[in-house]
């Protein structure tokens, strides 16, 4: 989400009026609105139908000099038009007696028995997996995708608004859509060429990029790529569509006759195939569902051409309007291709008529499909580099010879005001603020100071903490980068500080050396999972407000260098070598341990550990999307697919007088689940062991949760070091309802709220050698009896805020054992 804040800052151009215009509503003889209705320009093929309220909008770049209006059970109307855009139409369509009584007009909740509709979509359902490129062993096709982001709702008001003084002369000229009827002023426009290879034996597929264009955007990949992942690709014969991280029932679905109302509209011949035209609509309000209608073949029973609209009361944040065209031409007779696909989404802050947004467009056309030639696996595995310089800076030729369809006058305009508008220094001004709260750095030359988000903070050891931090930045695919902080707590009176650097050697095989130091104060035991990132810090360290004493803190001083490279897509192996120091931060927490030599106890007792440590990690996150190719890549499909790591740390014991000789194994998974339409599941799995003994600070303390906050991977109701381990095993999960429930209950409804459980157990063990070690204030208990807990949450609370109720379900005699809790977390999601 944070991009969508930074798209109200793009570059701006200016485009052209189209030709003819009209748009208004359609009522019957009693005042209600009458929905999918066709619209027609007189003496043409150009036209659309009425949404659900009625309302509809049509434009073209010719000129026509009238409106014809239809619809099964009403007579026909022609309304002639005397000027170019005619707006605020109310049309009031008669019933036509003579088809009374010969046709059924459905209207309301239409019934599941004998409705024609419905044999329709049975006979799709049996043949959906017989069309298109899964028809073939292999299959290429060509690909040409225009994405285009527009500022709407242009009006008087926000052109002369003080925002956009100096910058007047983009309003010049403006355009309107022909889907929602708002005026829209072109910002952004990136075009790109692919070749795209599959095989349906191997279940793989690669697309290679050939060309790449944009406006003013040349080394931002990474908005281009959230752009693109924005817009994912989907197959309108699956059961779900996934956009914007949310599962939309598909109007082709085996589970649509629960959400949809279908009804036979029409048939006619589409092209040279005799098609049957159906519409769809929405049973309930609220839900992941469209409107629209479409056309079927009635031997293939392929679809011709559909349209989807989202439903306006779609429980889904941030988008107005949501709006997709696809065609389909017949290859032999009897396969279908998608040859175009359109995308339209109108991003908004509120869901009002008037309220100003930005559209996002995206129109893909395809060509050239070639079926069943091979290609080995081999092919498929081997890495393309992310960035080449031909394929981001080819001459016009090239985009004139291989566009697949032309650009229109207003989407060139893009390419020419773009040199104008980024002279302007209030342009400028209004860029940098959008970067800065999109990035949490304020950038200065070549340097980043932040983030600036976590300058304040607060803690038992350090009291009030203020932090300053940044990084060099000259472009997001530098080969190096530096990155530091100081920090002061003003109640223990010390200053922190952290300093790191890495380095991209080899940027095919992404062959990486990294290395820092850092003194500071930390929560460790705040997740199972060990980390050595030198700058990393968990929120338990500085959370202002927690539950009960949050003093069990320690100082650590943690130096590390390593290196780490990309054997193949999404796998990373990385070596890290570590020393640390590690002492108690606070006079009521001890990590005191027993010292051994040879077995044997000596009788001491040292309260600062001193070990190195080497790690071996394996890293595998399949599906994951990255941009750029410099040493740091911004994830773009971040939480959207799994990930899995194996780690393995050997402790070294009188090497630069390392304390503890000791083997550590560790395993975790993440997966997501979009689970059709009952929402998304979010699950983790843990796993380790520590082989020989450690003191408090080298085990595996199961993470609490003392803070207010939410926080995944811990347990919410337990203290921190309420229970320690050397083996454990914990799952994690969390289920997120997308509102399905609340939608069901009137008065609730329309609050957009989300419905969120959560379940959360661990198994862990303790030896008694490290029981014999333990000298600290920490009596040792490992909750072999599996601890878990649950909680139920609202989210979505004004869009940005999900608060948890969260229940302990055993040990509840552990003393000042936290039976309830409430916990919250803001976030920003569709």
């Amino acid at each position: 989400m944070k991009h969508l804040f930074t798209i109200l800052f793009l570059f701006l151009s200016a485009s052209v009026f189209s030709q003819t215009k009209v748009s208004g509503t359609i009522k019957d003889a009693s005042g209600q609105p009458v929905a999918f209705a066709n619209v027609i320009f007189k003496d043409s093929q150009e036209g659309t139908i009425s949404n659900e309220d009625g309302r509809f909008y049509l434009e073209s770049d010719k000129t026509y000099t009238g409106v014809v209006f239809s619809f099964i059970g009403y007579t026909t109307q022609e309304v002639d038009l005397t000027k170019r855009s005619t707006y605020t139409m109310e049309i009031i369509m008669e019933e036509s007696a003579s088809s009374l009584d010969e046709v059924v007009v459905f209207s309301g909740k239409t019934s599941k028995k004998d409705n024609p509709a419905l044999d329709i979509l049975r006979k799709i359902w049996e043949n959906r997996r017989q069309n298109g490129t899964k028809k073939f062993k292999q299959y290429s096709y060509d690909k040409y995708e225009k994405l285009e982001f527009d500022l709407n709702t242009i009006d008087s008001a926000l052109i002369k608004s003080r925002v956009f003084k100096g910058m007047e002369f983009i309003f010049e000229q403006t355009d309107t859509s022909n889907i929602t009827g708002n005026t829209y002023l072109p910002i952004f426009i990136n075009e790109a060429v692919s070749k795209v290879y599959g095989d349906n034996i191997l279940n793989e597929e690669k697309e290679v990029l050939q060309g790449n264009k944009n406006s003013g955007f040349d080394n931002n990949q990474t908005l281009i790529a959230f752009v693109k992942d924005l817009y994912s690709e989907y197959d309108v014969y699956d059961n779900y569509l996934k956009f914007f991280d949310k599962a939309f029932t598909s109007p082709l679905s085996r589970t649509g006759i629960d959400v949809y109302n279908y009804v036979l509209l029409d048939s006619a011949y589409r092209g040279n195939k005799w098609c049957y035209n159906i519409v769809y609509y929405p049973r309930r309000k609220n839900e992941l569902t469209f409107k629209g209608d479409f056309w079927v073949n009635d031997s293939t029973w392929a679809i011709k051409e559909i349209n989807l609209q989202a439903s306006k009361s779609a429980n889904l944040n941030w988008v107005r309007e949501v709006y997709i065209e696809q065609e389909f031409e017949v290859l032999n007779d009897s396969i279908f291709l998608i040859t175009k696909d359109y995308f339209l989404s109108d991003f908004s802050f509120r869901k009002k008529e008037e309220a100003r947004g930005v559209y996002g467009k995206r129109t893909t056309l395809y060509d050239n499909y070639v079926f069943d030639i091979p290609k080995d696996k081999k092919f498929y595995s081997e890495q393309v580099d992310p960035y080449q310089y031909e394929v981001y800076h080819r001459p016009d030729e090239y985009w004139e010879q291989n566009r697949m369809e032309q650009l229109s006058k207003d989407e060139k305009g893009v390419y020419k005001m773009l040199d104008t508008l980024k002279t302007v220094p209030r342009f400028k001004a209004l860029y940098n603020i959008g970067a800065t709260l999109a990035s949490g750095y304020y950038e200065v030359n070549n340097f980043d100071i932040g983030p600036i988000f976590s300058i304040f903070g607060y803690n038992e050891a350090e009291g009030l903490r203020i932090r300053l931090g940044g990084r060099t930045y000259f472009g997001q695919n530098d080969p190096w980068r530096l990155e530091g902080f100081g920090a002061y707590g003003f109640g223990d009176d010390r200053f922190k500080y952290g300093i790191s650097g890495k380095w991209l050697l080899d940027r095919k095989s992404r062959l990486t050396i990294f290395g820092g130091n850092r003194r500071d104060v930390e929560q460790t035991g705040a997740s199972l999972t060990n980390t050595n990132d030198v700058l990393g810090r968990s929120l338990a360290s500085s959370a202002v407000i927690s539950v009960g004493a949050n003093d069990r803190l320690s100082r650590i001083n943690l130096t590390t260098a390593g290196f780490d490279v990309e054997p193949l897509k999404n796998f990373v192996v990385r070596i890290t070598g570590s020393y640390r120091t590690l002492e108690s931060a606070t006079e009521t927490f001890s990590i005191d341990y027993r010292v051994m030599e040879d077995g044997i106890f000596t009788g001491e007792i040292r309260s600062e550990i001193r070990q190195p440590e080497i790690e071996v990690g394996l890293y595998y996150t399949p599906k994951r999307k990255t941009s750029g190719y410099g040493v740091e890549r911004t994830i773009i499909n971040d939480g959207d697919f799994p990930t899995l790591y194996a780690g393995y740390t050997y402790g070294l014991k009188d090497v630069l007088g390392g304390d503890f000789e000791y083997k550590r194994l560790q395993g975790l998974y993440t997966q997501p689940w979009n689970i059709g339409g009952i929402g998304r599941l979010l699950s983790t799995v843990e796993v380790g062991t520590t082989f020989d003994p450690v003191p408090l600070s080298l085990l595996n303390p199961i993470p609490g949760n003392q803070t207010l906050f939410s926080l995944y991977n811990t347990f919410n109701q337990l203290d921190f070091y309420e229970f320690v381990s050397d083996t454990y095993a914990s799952l994690h999960l969390q289920h997120n309802f997308g509102g399905r429930i609340f939608s069901r209950i009137p008065g609730l409804r329309n609050l957009d709220l989300r419905e969120v459980i959560g379940f959360r157990a661990v198994y862990g063990e303790i030896s008694e050698e490290n029981k014999a070690l333990n000298a600290s204030n920490i009596v040792y208990q490992a909750p072999e009896d599996i601890y878990w807990e649950w909680s139920v949450g609202v989210g979505n609370i004004f869009r940005v805020f999900r608060l948890d109720f969260n229940f302990r379900g055993n040990y509840l005699d552990n003393p000042g054992a936290r039976k309830f809790g409430v916990t919250g977390v803001f976030g920003f999601s569709f």
